[in-house]
């Protein structure tokens, strides 16, 4: 009898083995990453094409020696984005594109801002989709940040913003391609945890002198609580502007991330190198007159001797 009752017990607790497989690695895209069972699902749930999140996450970074407006210029735009993430400085060298690379990973990011400080005067903002590219390199200028502007215009923080190009970014191709960086990395994600549900302000991208100047406008509803503004009075509504503003100036974009095959070139770029040395060849100039004039003078005077004076040893006596 016992020996039937323990062959019982052990057929009880043996259990047919399952295949020891590990599960699929998900896919990392440029919005996030997908999993394919998910991705199954849904399509079985709408019966047509897989619904589209956008999962867009941004790293916001600088480099070393940065001066502190250009540092207050980076946190306000990391106060404007509530989808970004804001990483520790890193050394502006050769290889800070694969360092940058490895950072967005890291971060589970998929597009990054590097702004990169020269010579503690010159600003040269880096936009990049990562892994893959393309990456833009823009001289700033026309920099003021919120602090030294101090305007009247005030919005929720993390509430998403509309963005408004000009129609002159339709003219050209790359213009086009910049047109859909900014529009992806500047866009809030949609339900995003941390950004509020509201537009209250609006993102203007416009292009003036082949430069693209930013600004950023509370949307003003003036209305009472009693009575409130029907919908479709756009009439009465007013921009404020609050800040910061910026000039971005396209050096060249590139093929890859931080690098790779150049796809333009702004053949009307002048480095700021290049007109200080202007400038100072102009007072190098003006220097070089005087003393050419300091050397005429002396020639005519020896050309052109006074006659001696008369009275000159009248009153010595």
């Amino acid at each position: 009898m016992g020996k039937r009752k323990r062959s019982e017990k052990a057929e009880a607790v043996a259990v047919p083995k399952k295949e020891d497989v590990a599960p699929e690695r998900p896919v990392r895209t440029l919005l996030g990453w997908k999993d394919k069972n998910e991705n199954e699902a849904e399509v079985k749930d709408n019966g047509a094409s897989p619904v589209f999140r956008n999962k867009e996450k941004v790293l916001v970074t600088c480099s070393r020696r940065i001066v502190y407006r250009y540092r207050h210029l980076m946190l306000n735009l990391v106060s404007l984005l509530p989808h970004c993430k804001k990483d520790n400085k890193v050394e502006s060298k050769e290889t800070k594109g694969a360092t940058l690379n490895e950072l967005v990973e890291l971060k589970n990011c998929s597009s990054c801002l590097f702004f990169e400080c020269r010579k503690a005067k010159d600003l040269y903002l880096w936009m990049a989709k990562c892994p893959n590219g393309p990456s833009v390199k823009f001289l700033v200028s026309a920099m003021h940040t919120m602090e030294e502007l101090k305007l009247t215009g005030n919005h929720l923080k993390g509430s998403r913003p509309l963005l408004t190009f000009s129609s002159n970014f339709e003219k050209d191709a790359y213009w086009k391609l910049l047109k859909e960086m900014l529009l992806q990395i500047f866009e809030t994600p949609k339900d995003h945890r941390k950004a509020k549900p509201f537009h209250d302000h609006v993102f203007v991208f416009s292009i003036v002198d082949d430069h693209i100047w930013f600004r950023n406008y509370q949307i003003s509803v003036p209305h009472n609580e009693s009575d409130k503004l029907p919908r479709g009075s756009l009439d009465k509504m007013t921009l404020i502007e609050v800040g910061p503003r910026f000039c971005l100036n396209p050096i060249k974009i590139f093929g890859g991330s931080f690098g790779g095959p150049t796809l333009y070139e702004n053949p009307l770029y002048v480095s700021p190198n290049q007109i200080r040395a202007l400038q100072k060849k102009k007072k190098a100039g003006t220097f070089a007159k005087k003393i050419k004039a300091k050397t005429r003078r002396k020639m005519h005077e020896m050309a052109n001797p006074l006659e001696p004076d008369e009275f000159a040893d009248m009153w010595k006596d």
